[in-house]
């Protein structure tokens, strides 16, 4: 599986490079890196303030537009109808596109969920300008999209949560397939267990990861986006190293037993590594995005 086939007819690539917490500096030559490499899907956010850069790679790769999926996400801080909309034209202008191929919702505002129904109105606007491919959220729990999908005229396209072995979400994946929503996994091969909890448990020093790695001839980061693939999600890995970037997207050439696949399933512990979407508020976490 190279490709997903998002609920609209849309293909998006399955793996893609995720450049959150790249610095600005690294980003350029990481994105023109990937694309020379082989990927086609680019994610990135207005918040990780690299956008410029992404579209500056792109540029410089010479792989042609229609080529490159390009996704982007919108921050809380300029959730509602308008704001959301002004929000999309500052992206386009940082990335130099005048359309974005998906465009996320990047965390529930639980404390003002009007304001993140305005801005998903106004994702729906956009795609129905054909400014925008597909739309979506990120980090939504079950509540929120139930909330969503009670209002919204488009199911969201893409849900884009944490997931990778010791953290796998199976709750929220069961409902977005009853829904039609493609699972994308941020920090896909767990590099959130490495800084974050006990870093002497990591993904990637997992004795359980490591042996099917053996067995395959490959390392566990590509097991576990080769798991990830396997059971129909997209996922977003990053690097700015030239030979993780092209390790990362390595994984199309073998398969995992099913036996494998469960026993990298038995590995989920439950603990999430990043916030709980519902501690995501205007106040600790609201910042301005800058006009381009």
């Amino acid at each position: 599986m190279t490709t997903i086939t998002l609920n609209n007819g849309v293909e998006m690539p399955a793996v893609g490079l995720g450049v959150f917490q790249t610095p600005p500096e690294a980003t350029t030559d990481a994105v023109s890196e990937a694309l020379r490499v082989g990927y086609h899907l680019v994610d990135t956010a207005a918040s990780y303030g690299n956008e410029r850069e992404v579209g500056e790679g792109i540029r410089r790769s010479g792989v042609s537009r229609d080529d490159v999926f390009i996704e982007s996400k919108v921050w809380i801080s300029d959730y509602g109808y308008d704001s959301t909309l002004h929000a999309f034209d500052k992206s386009a202008t940082k990335l130099g596109v005048e359309q974005i191929d998906l465009v996320l919702l990047h965390q529930p505002l639980g404390t003002r969920f009007e304001l993140t129904l305005d801005a998903y109105r106004a994702l729906e606007q956009l795609l129905a300008d054909g400014k925008v491919r597909a739309v979506g959220v990120s980090n939504f729990q079950p509540d929120h999209l139930e909330r969503l999908l009670a209002v919204a005229s488009t199911v969201p396209a893409v849900n884009q949560i944490e997931v990778h072995p010791y953290f796998q979400e199976r709750e929220l994946q069961r409902l977005h397939q009853e829904r039609g929503i493609t699972t994308q996994a941020w920090s896909p091969i767990g590099g959130i267990t490495s800084y974050r909890g006990d870093a002497s448990r990591s993904t990637f020093n997992d004795p359980t990861l490591q042996g099917i790695a053996d067995a395959h001839a490959k390392s566990p980061a590509q097991v576990m986006l080769r798991w990830h693939l396997q059971e129909g999600r997209g996922a977003v890995p990053k690097s700015t190293k030239p030979a993780r970037i092209a390790e990362n997207f390595d994984v199309f050439d073998f398969e995992l037993t099913a036996d494998e696949v469960a026993a990298i399933d038995a590995l989920d512990t439950g603990v999430r590594g990043g916030p709980e979407p519902d501690s995501v508020d205007l106040e600790h976490f609201g910042m301005p995005i800058p006009e381009p």
